[in-house]
Formats: structure tokens, C-alpha cells, sequence
């Protein structure tokens, strides 16, 4: 791990490349690699210089953060918690990249942390700032990760009456793919829980034909 400290720092592409793959397959064996835990300001850095690689401009490497993340929530499963913090903003950032596949293992990675480190209301209170994001993808992005949500555990672990008023926000977003995004959430609310969802946007003032 001391290796890898030093390693993730650097700012080489091709550096980056080698270095991510390394750090893969150390982590996929716990044979090789009893020291993962065993330093945590070491820890700590290491995770803090992988969000800054999902960050990257250049989106070989930024995937490969996101790989490499995944691979740290799948060793530490709910020791992960603590970094939650630190790499959700980073993650609803890349909800808005230009690369479909960056989104999609963005989405994937935020998807990975409710099922393997906390629960999925726990990413929510975090997530939710994302429905305010400057980049139009990312607002829309996090409309789609509710649909996923709540695709893959329903409605029951939700506490929706704190994510349905940034949904009826999103209805009257700048951008038309925001709004269309809101719609299917909201459908998707409607699938699990029913009228209820309906008596609550008539008393947030969404007009009965909408």
C-alpha cells in the first residue's frame, strides 16, 4: 500500500494506466494484499487521490477511477461509509459527463455504495444536492438513478416525501431532457406507492391535468 500511496499521485496518463491496473488486481486477491486497512491516513490518501483521478478530463483514466473505487467498495464493503463524502459529488459530476460510458459507471459505482456500504437513503440524503447541479446531464442523471433505485429495492428503504419535491422542481427545469427525466421518476414513484404520490403534487401545487 505504501507503493501505491506514492503511485496514484502521479500525473502521467500512462503512469495512471499501469499503476490502476496494479492496484485491480491487488485488491481482487486478499492474500496478497493483508495491508489494504492497516494505515488509515494511508487509506485515506489513496481514496482521496482516486476521486481525483474520476475528476480527470481525460476519460480512460477517470474510468479507471471509477474501476478502482469499485474495487475498494467491494474489499471495505460498509467500511466504505466513511468515504461516502468524499466521492458521491465527484460521482454526480460524472452523471453529467459527455461519454455515455463514463455516466453509466458513474450511475453503476453510486448504485455499488447502497448495495455494498449504506443504505440506499443514507446516499440519497447526499445524492439529493445533485437535482441542483449546473450541468443539465448530471440533474437528469439524478433523475435516472432514482428510476434505477428504485428498480432495483422499490420504494420501502426510500423516504420519498424528501425526494418527490425535487422532482416536481425538475418539472419546470431549463432543459427539456431534465424534465422529460422527472416525468419517468415520478411515474416510477407512482408504480410503488400509488395515489398517494398523486394527492402530494396536487398539494405542491402541480395542476390536475399534468
Amino acid at each position: 500500500m505504501d507503493y501505491f500511496c506514492d503511485q496514484v499521485q502521479q500525473k502521467d496518463v500512462g503512469r495512471r494506466m499501469q499503476v490502476g491496473q496494479e492496484l485491480l488486481e491487488y485488491l481482487s486477491d486478499p492474500a496478497r494484499s493483508p495491508d489494504v486497512e492497516q494505515d488509515q491516513q494511508r487509506l485515506d490518501k489513496v481514496i482521496d487521490e482516486l476521486t481525483g483521478w474520476v475528476n480527470s478530463s481525460n476519460f480512460k483514466v477517470a474510468l479507471l477511477g471509477l474501476d478502482v473505487l469499485g474495487a475498494f467498495v467491494d474489499r471495505l464493503s460498509g467500511r466504505f461509509k466513511s468515504y461516502i463524502g468524499t466521492v458521491l459529488l465527484p460521482l454526480i459530476d460524472r452523471m453529467g459527463d459527455a461519454k455515455d460510458q463514463v455516466r453509466e459507471q458513474a450511475q453503476n459505482l453510486i448504485l455499488k455504495l447502497m448495495d455494498e456500504a449504506a443504505p440506499p437513503m443514507y446516499i440519497w440524503e447526499r445524492l439529493a444536492v445533485g437535482f441542483k447541479h449546473k450541468n443539465y446531464r448530471s440533474r437528469e442523471g439524478v433523475c435516472l438513478c432514482l428510476i434505477a433505485t428504485l428498480n432495483i429495492y422499490g420504494a420501502q428503504p426510500l423516504i420519498l416525501s424528501k425526494l418527490v419535491p425535487h422532482l416536481c422542481t425538475a418539472f419546470g427545469d431549463s432543459n427539456s431532457q431534465v424534465r422529460d427525466a422527472a416525468i419517468l421518476a415520478i411515474v416510477e414513484v407512482y408504480r410503488h406507492v400509488g395515489d398517494k404520490v398523486r394527492i402530494d403534487l396536487s398539494k405542491r401545487g402541480i395542476p390536475p391535468g399534468r
